[in-house]
This record gives structure tokens, C-alpha cells and sequence, in this order.
């Protein structure tokens, strides 16, 4: 049996990896597969349908079930679809994978911060900052494959495949403590948080946070091609800078910003990204426009794993259902606010839209600073 927290640490960490390869694996494959923009949409909407109904699942059953069991089924599940996917070349067919690869992530999503918060008693927020981080390091790998290299993605994703099956193994063997709480039924507890004005708020700063992420990567290259006249490869490079700045701002923030902390972090962050995002798509200086992607990484990248922290430890009684909860923000929020930006575009123009991104912050900041500002974390017992 595997008891190493080390051993339990990484192994999430890795999991992770495979979320952010798996929700740029469309992008990856789609050009080889010679899939329509139709079809691509459809794809990714049964990926996002796969997520969300496993997130809640899984999250929920995270507080009463054996963590490492659910993560096993859910790498099953992904690593098994890995290595069919597209083996044959039906689309209804991928599209049932794809809705797998979904329900797969949705179970990494829904548990590995809440047995990361299980396991370590002491700097909760660091430990799932780079739980996180590991996500984005997937979406970078991803970016660089798609802007320097020349590889097989089928190999890759049955190498992936491989690798996640054997992370299964690794789960089955996996034992770890639990909390020592009482858990109220799940009609209950999901009952409790539909009132809960603090867990409102979490999901929609979360909804806010994904949605400027998702339309950012989304949108960049398109920016700064047609607004800021670089050339493909240059913005195809930004997206990357941008994307480091995320990778290096959780690794810091995790690391300096205490659990204590998480609320005035959150604001500082929010309220930093409503004047760094303004000038990045509102000022034109050139070449400098680097500075303020760098920035515009840094400034939101421990977002979304802070709001998710701070929901797992203000309700350590029910963190996995919570969390599951929450991170239903994640898919919602990466759908929204990138087709209301579609929308705005058509109606008014392109650089309108942008305004999405600075307001989004703006409100985030407004209802954080009136809601959770003051919350104290509870403290909990553990046993063995």
C-alpha cells in the first residue's frame, strides 16, 4: 500500500498535467484530424458536458468515499479514451470519448485539491497553487508542441494514455487519512450552499477569473495580429509568455501567501488585473506589450487556485462537495464570457469586446471586498 504524502503530492500533481494537455488536446489534433469549426465546437461542448457532470460527482462523493479510489476510476476512464481516441474515425463516436476525456479530468478537477487539503495540514494555499500550476505547465506543453515542434499527436496521446493508466495503478494502491468530521447528507449539504452568500460569490469570481483566462488564451494571438500588427509567430509566442507568467505567478503567490492571507491576496490580484488588462488591450506600445502580458499571467494566475483554496478551508466539513460546487465555474466561466465576447464583436467590434476583460476583474473585485474580506478560517482536527 502506498502511505507516502509525497508519493500521494505528485501523483496529483501529475494528474494535472494531463487536465491541461487534455483541454488543449482539440487544438492539438484538430488541424491532423481535419475537423470543421462546427465540429470542433461540438467537441469541446461535450468535453465541458463531461466536466461539469463529473466535477459535481465526484466532489460530492470525495467527502464520503476513499479519494484515491475516485481518482483511479477517473484515470481509468481518461486513460482508456486516450488510447481510443480517434483510432477510428467516426465523429459520434470520438464525441463519446470525448465526453469520457471530460468525465475523466472532471474527476482530477473535482479531487486532488480537496486530498491535497486532506493530507497536508500546513500551507494548504502552496500545495494547491501548484497542484494548478501543473495545469497550465500541460497547457504550455501543448503551445510549444503546437509552435516549434513537428510531432505524431496520436503517439503522444497513446504515450499519455499510458502513462495516466499507470497513475491508476498508482491510486488503487493509494491509502490516506481522513478527516475526522461528520458529513450531512448530500441533498443537505448542497442545500446549505445554495444559500451560502460566500460560496455564491466564490463561483462567481471563479466564473469571472476562468472566463478572462479562457477568452485571453483564446483571443491573444487573434489581438495582436490584427490590432497590434505582429506576426503569427510573435503572437503565437506571447500566448506562451503569457502563458509562463501564469505558471511562475502561482508558484510564487503559492509560496509567499499564507492561508491567512487568501482574501486581501485575492483583492490585491483582482484589483491589480482591472488596470494591467486595461493597458494591455487598450494602450498600443509595440513591442512593450510583452511586459504586460508577462504581467497580465502574473497578475491572474494564482486566481482561480486561491478561490478554490479559500472554498475547501472556510468549509472543511463538505471541501469536496464545495469544491465540486465551485469549480462548476470552470467550464461555464471558459463558455460564457468568450461568446458574449463573440457576440459584442459582431454587434459593435473587436475592440469593444476586449472591454469584457478589465470590467470582469472590476466586478469580481466589487463582490469579493464585500463578501469575503473579513472571513476567518476554521480550524481542524485531524486523525490518522
Amino acid at each position: 500500500m502506498i502511505k507516502n504524502f509525497r508519493v500521494v503530492t505528485y501523483s496529483c500533481y501529475l494528474s494535472m498535467l494531463f487536465l491541461g494537455i487534455s483541454g488543449a488536446l482539440i487544438g492539438a489534433a484538430a488541424k491532423s484530424i481535419g475537423l470543421s469549426p462546427y465540429q470542433i465546437g461540438i467537441m469541446i461542448a461535450a468535453q465541458n458536458l463531461g466536466f461539469i457532470v463529473s466535477v459535481m460527482i465526484t466532489g460530492a462523493l470525495a467527502d464520503t468515499h476513499s479519494k484515491p479510489k475516485i481518482l483511479a476510476i477517473g484515470s481509468l476512464i481518461l486513460g482508456i479514451a486516450f488510447l481510443v481516441f480517434y483510432s477510428i474515425g467516426t465523429f459520434w463516436l470520438n464525441l463519446i470519448i470525448m465526453f469520457a476525456i471530460g468525465a475523466g479530468i472532471g474527476a482530477y478537477e473535482g479531487v486532488t485539491d480537496a486530498l491535497l487539503l486532506d493530507i497536508h495540514d500546513e500551507r494548504q494555499n502552496y500545495y494547491i497553487n501548484v497542484n494548478h500550476f501543473f495545469v497550465t505547465l500541460g497547457s504550455i506543453i501543448i503551445a510549444v508542441y503546437l509552435t516549434f515542434l513537428s510531432l505524431n499527436w496520436r503517439n503522444a496521446v497513446i504515450q499519455s494514455g499510458v502513462i495516466v493508466l499507470v497513475l491508476a495503478v498508482i491510486f488503487i494502491f493509494m491509502r490516506v487519512r481522513r478527516r475526522d468530521i461528520e458529513h450531512a447528507p448530500y441533498l443537505d449539504r448542497l442545500r446549505i450552499l445554495t444559500r451560502d452568500r460566500v460560496v455564491i460569490v466564490l463561483f462567481l469570481a471563479t466564473f469571472l477569473a476562468v472566463g478572462v483566462e479562457a477568452g485571453t488564451v483564446g483571443i491573444l494571438t487573434s489581438f495582436l495580429t490584427e490590432l497590434r500588427d505582429f506576426t503569427s509567430f510573435s503572437a503565437q509566442f506571447a500566448l506562451i509568455v503569457f502563458l509562463i507568467g501564469m505558471a511562475i505567478g502561482r508558484l510564487l503567490v503559492g509560496y509567499f501567501s499564507g492561508v491567512d492571507q487568501i482574501a486581501n491576496t485575492l483583492l490585491i490580484l483582482f484589483g491589480a488585473s482591472v488596470f494591467i488588462y486595461g493597458a494591455l488591450y487598450f494602450l498600443s506600445v509595440g513591442q512593450a506589450s510583452y511586459v504586460f502580458i508577462l504581467l497580465a499571467g502574473l497578475s491572474m494566475s494564482a486566481i482561480v487556485p486561491l478561490l478554490l483554496t479559500l472554498a475547501g478551508v472556510l468549509y472543511p466539513a463538505m471541501s469536496g462537495t464545495v469544491l465540486g460546487a465551485v469549480k462548476v465555474a470552470l467550464p461555464l466561466g471558459g463558455i460564457v464570457l468568450p461568446f458574449l465576447m463573440s457576440m459584442i464583436t459582431r454587434q459593435a467590434s473587436f475592440q469593444a469586446a476586449l472591454a469584457i476583460f478589465p470590467l470582469a476583474f472590476l466586478l469580481g473585485f466589487v463582490v469579493l471586498f464585500l463578501s469575503v474580506r473579513d472571513v476567518s478560517i476554521p480550524v481542524v482536527k485531524e486523525a490518522v
